[in-house]
C-alpha cells in the first residue's frame, strides 16, 4: 500500500502541474491550433517546468540545502518556490507572449498567485500542500475550460476530483502533511484559478 501510494505521489507531483495545463488545454480546446504553436508552447514550458527545477533539484540536494523532492520541512521549500516563481514569470513574459493563447496565460498567472501564497504561507511557518495545490487549480482549469468551450467534460472532472481525493490520501498516509495543510493547499489552488477565471471565461 505505502509503494501505491508513493507512486501516486511521485506521478502527481506539483512538478508535473503546468506541463499538465498546457497539454489539457491543447486536448480540450476546439479551436484550431497549429502544431509549430503547440510545440512553441508546450515545449519550453516542459524545459522550463520539469528540465530546469530537476536540475535545481540536484544542485541544491548536493549543497544540502534540500533532502527530498517533497521537500518535507518548511525551510527547505523556500528556495525551490523562489525558482518556481521566477520560471513562472519567464513563462508569463517569454513564451506565452510569443504563441499567445488567452487561456494558457491566465492559466499561469493563477499558478504563479498560487505559489506566491504557498511562498508567504512559509514565512508564517505554515507548509501548504503543493501536491494538493497543483491538483486544485488543474481542477478549477478543467471547470473554467469546460464552461468556456461549453464541452462536455464533466467524465474527466469527476475522474480527477477522485484522482485528487487520492493524493491528499497519499499525502495523510505518508504522514507529509496534516490535513488542514491538505485543505489550504486545495483551497489556495482553486481559489487562484477562480479569480483568473473572469478575465477569460
Amino acid at each position: 500500500m505505502r509503494h501505491l501510494l508513493n507512486i501516486i505521489s511521485y506521478i502527481f507531483h506539483p512538478l508535473f502541474i503546468p506541463i499538465g495545463g498546457t497539454v489539457l488545454y491543447f486536448l480540450v480546446t476546439p479551436k484550431f491550433s497549429s502544431l509549430e504553436i503547440q510545440s512553441g508552447n508546450i515545449l519550453p514550458i516542459f524545459i522550463l517546468t520539469v528540465i530546469i527545477p530537476i536540475i535545481f533539484f540536484l544542485i541544491l540536494k548536493n549543497l544540502g540545502v534540500i533532502s527530498s523532492i517533497f521537500l518535507p520541512s518548511v525551510q527547505e521549500r523556500k528556495y525551490p518556490l523562489y525558482i518556481s516563481c521566477i520560471l513562472l514569470l519567464m513563462i508569463l513574459y517569454k513564451v506565452i507572449p510569443n504563441n499567445y493563447i488567452h487561456e494558457l496565460f491566465f492559466f499561469f498567472v493563477g499558478l504563479l498567485t498560487a505559489t506566491g501564497a504557498a511562498l508567504i504561507l512559509l514565512f508564517l511557518k505554515f507548509k501548504a500542500s503543493m501536491h494538493l495545490l497543483g491538483m486544485g487549480s488543474l481542477l478549477m482549469f478543467m471547470i473554467g475550460l469546460s464552461i468556456h468551450f461549453e464541452i462536455n467534460i464533466t467524465l474527466a472532472i469527476s475522474v480527477f476530483t477522485l484522482l485528487s481525493g487520492l493524493v491528499a490520501t497519499s499525502r495523510l498516509y505518508l504522514r507529509a502533511h496534516s490535513r488542514i495543510e491538505l485543505l489550504i493547499g486545495f483551497l489556495i489552488g482553486i481559489c487562484s484559478q477562480l479569480i483568473t477565471l473572469k478575465y477569460w471565461l
